[in-house]
């Protein structure tokens, strides 16, 4: 996943994705699927993080190249053996070049969509596939009112912080149709997605954007705030989360 352009807050430490955020590749099996990548197929992962989908490709007997906004996440993309480079996703600089883009759980934190859309259409050589997993609307909804009260609460406009991006399956579609890609499979997907353990460390890792907005002192006061109001909604009485992730899946094909 790479940064935000216009929202810079949000940085990538490989030790705490992988510490916090591992389920985001281990549940990427489906996209994969859906991707059908073929041994000797040049494909770009866009937004690869840190490399762990990457890798898989690659073992798949793909040429795969991986870009990120983060240099931290394209370092540990490239210490298992992967080509990778720094890269605004808003702003990709290939031409004809792969038979697929491949991306999962990056595309939502790009903010200006068409960007993203041209340049993905630009990198692919006729006929090329474009089949990405990303959050979609409602992903994330109680986690991201609850950041947002927070923030009000404090005199901050929080809808402001929002660094993230979740169309419906129809937007996108269009989006995806005006750009000239022909869309072969588009679904919203509820996966309410466990938590390797507290939701403070979700927080943590994924919404710097909101706790840049408070002192430094008073971040972890307002992240056990947040926490605390999610307990009802997403905790079990076992002490288990449990996000409210919704994805949004699909293919397309270069027309």
């Amino acid at each position: 996943m790479g940064e935000v352009s216009d929202l810079p807050t949000q940085t990538w430490n490989p030790q705490q994705y992988a510490r916090n955020a591992r389920f985001v590749s281990d549940l990427g099996a489906p996209v994969l699927e859906l991707l059908a990548p073929r041994p000797g197929e040049r494909i770009l992962d866009l937004g690869c993080g840190d490399g762990a989908l990457t890798a898989k490709l690659a073992a798949l007997g793909c040429q795969v190249v991986g870009v990120d906004g983060s240099a931290a996440q394209v370092e540990a993309t490239r210490r298992l053996g992967v080509e990778a480079y720094v890269m605004d996703g808003e702003q990709l600089t290939f031409e004809d070049e792969f038979d697929a883009v491949f991306s999962n759980a990056a595309l939502h934190w790009m903010r200006h969509p068409d960007g993203v859309i041209d340049g993905v259409r630009r990198a692919l050589r006729p006929a090329g596939r474009f089949v990405a997993e990303m959050g979609g609307d409602g992903n994330v909804q109680k986690i991201k009112t609850a950041l947002i009260a927070g923030l009000e609460r404090r005199g901050i406009d929080g809808s402001a912080a929002d660094p993230w991006y979740f169309p419906s399956a129809e937007e996108y579609s269009a989006r995806l149709t005006s750009a000239g890609f022909t869309v072969h499979f588009m679904a919203l997907i509820a996966r309410p997605t466990p938590l390797p353990g507290n939701v403070a460390a979700w927080l943590e890792t994924f919404a710097q954007n909101f706790t840049a907005c408070l002192p430094e002192n008073e971040r972890t006061a307002y992240i056990a705030e947040v926490g605390n109001s999610l307990r009802p909604m997403l905790c079990d009485a076992n002490g288990n989360w449990t996000a409210d992730y919704v994805r949004l899946r699909f293919a397309a094909k270069k027309s």
